[in-house]
């Protein structure tokens, strides 16, 4: 009896896998499922699907004493004629060979590769997530262009999304892009916003720039802000980039690196 026991991060990937090891078709095999798959919460808590895939036995039938073996045995030893040549050669021709077999599971595979959507799989990701904080009226809007995906979100609890300074949303933003890189066939940036949080933050942490920076100018001295990701520290360097009085540089080591605006010492 031929056995294998397969794991995969479903129960229909485990059985598919099985069956390209062993060159079988569904019909061909008994599946047993030895544990379900889970996705987790936050990514935690996930667990691969196990299953046992058994060969079926072929049973060669008897009729009234009479076997099939040796009805095949004698007919190999009697003579064939043309005819009997020609029969035998359709009938072989249509019989599917055990690589073809091979490639139809490995086809279905690759379609059902195809048929999956990366995006999608993402949504309804974030969807789980959601779920998880009692939310259950968000609505996902995405848009592509080229490697760069924008996930826009709106919900009445959208606050809870975005969480303090943005720090929630920013969590969600990289679990969203490993997700969605999982089953993405070139790599994908992601975007995630909600309710237009990111430009308000945008415009919030530009006029936080300029005011530092005419602090540090008017007390002549360096100041330090709070701190935040590398994409926020950069607004402020874009924002302050043109300034020939000041400059502006990073410290600390994350997620605790911080941006510093100091004035410009003239010899």
């Amino acid at each position: 009896m031929k056995q294998l026991t397969q794991i995969g991060a479903t129960t229909q990937e485990a059985i598919s896998l099985a069956l390209q090891k062993l060159g079988k078709t569904r019909e061909q095999v008994d599946v047993e499922v030895l544990q379900e798959g889970k996705k987790g919460f936050f990514g935690f808590g996930a667990r691969s699907a196990e299953v046992r895939v058994t060969v079926k036995e072929v049973q060669v039938p008897t009729i009234e004493g009479f076997s099939a073996e040796s009805q095949v045995e004698t007919q190999l030893n009697e003579p064939i004629v043309v005819d009997d040549v020609e029969t035998l050669s359709s009938q072989v021709s249509e019989q599917p060979s055990e690589m073809e077999e091979i490639q139809q599971v490995v086809k279905a595979q690759d379609e059902d590769a195809d048929a999956s959507n990366p995006i999608e799989e993402a949504k309804d990701y974030l969807i789980s997530i959601a779920e998880q904080l009692a939310i259950h009226d968000l609505e996902i809007v995405t848009t592509r262009e080229g490697k760069y995906v924008l996930f826009q979100l709106k919900s009445e609890k959208a606050a809870l999304l975005i969480g303090k300074r943005g720090q929630t949303l920013n969590s969600l933003q990289q679990l969203t892009q490993l997700v969605l890189n999982k089953s993405a066939k070139q790599f994908l940036m992601v975007k995630l916003d909600v309710e237009n949080y990111r430009e308000r933050r945008q415009v919030a942490l530009e006029l936080l720039a300029d005011r530092m920076a005419d602090k540090a100018l008017r007390l002549n001295q360096r100041v330090a802000f709070e701190p935040m990701p590398s994409y926020e520290r950069k607004i402020i360097h874009n924002q302050l980039a043109n300034r020939l009085d000041l400059e502006t540089y990073s410290e600390g080591t994350e997620p605790n690196r911080y941006l510093v605006i100091e004035p410009v010492k003239n010899n």
